[in-house]
């Protein structure tokens, strides 16, 4: 029997079908492996700011409180940043001429608010909430990493669905007591399973609505 297509052509269309098979399934792993990488949950990436403030010398050395810049983690959903007088009441007294600080000095000077750059920005159809958070067993460092040993501020956690909801569906796992939430070299103990589960009910949790819709989409 005569042969209709050359080796060569044959090769050509074994290749193509192989191709039809290996692309999409190539595809569908590379996707999948760059929406979790870095490059696109931007996680350890530095953001650029106007004044290079320092975590680590600030909360790490000096030992300043979370909620003494961030006034409203406690009670509501935006943490909030600092004013520029917050700055000035330390830094009228010292380094009153450090050039890393002419912006603080200029923004006291012209009434105008630094415009600080967001490291952890969720999109506009999430709902979060800080006060329930932090109120209810759930420390600083869990999301935002130990930012006491930050010289720039980083993202630590993707902050994904997928990352939020793995800790609504068991939230027992990373709760903490009250007196460890602003502690951010806290690490879970190794009977962090029994502790969770007393400390699900210390904090009246139910599960059963954590992973609803309206919950972060409202």
């Amino acid at each position: 029997m005569a042969q209709l297509f050359s080796a060569r052509a044959d090769l050509f269309l074994r290749l193509g079908l192989l191709a039809l098979v290996v692309l999409p399934l190539t595809m569908a792993v590379s996707g999948f492996a760059y929406y979790r990488s870095s490059y696109y949950t931007g996680v350890g990436a530095y953001v650029q700011q106007p004044v290079p403030f320092s975590h680590r010398h600030h909360a790490g050395e000096l030992g300043i409180d979370c909620r003494y810049c961030h006034t409203q983690v406690e009670k509501a959903a935006f943490a909030g940043l600092p004013p520029t007088e917050t700055c000035m009441t330390c830094h009228s007294q010292i380094w009153t001429n450090a050039e890393m600080l002419a912006p603080i000095r200029a923004s006291l000077a012209t009434n105008t608010p630094i415009r600080w750059n967001r490291v952890h920005d969720l999109a506009d159809y999430v709902y979060f909430d800080h006060s329930v958070h932090v109120t209810n067993g759930v420390g600083c460092s869990s999301c935002h990493g130990d930012v006491a040993d930050m010289p720039l501020m980083a993202k630590a956690e993707p902050l994904t669905m997928g990352w939020c909801l793995d800790c609504h569906r068991d939230p027992a796992k990373n709760l903490r007591p009250e007196s460890e939430i602003y502690n951010t070299a806290w690490e879970k103990p190794a009977d962090q399973r029994r502790k969770g589960r007393a400390l699900l009910a210390h904090y009246g949790i139910r599960k059963d609505h954590l992973t609803d819709c309206s919950v972060c989409h409202r």
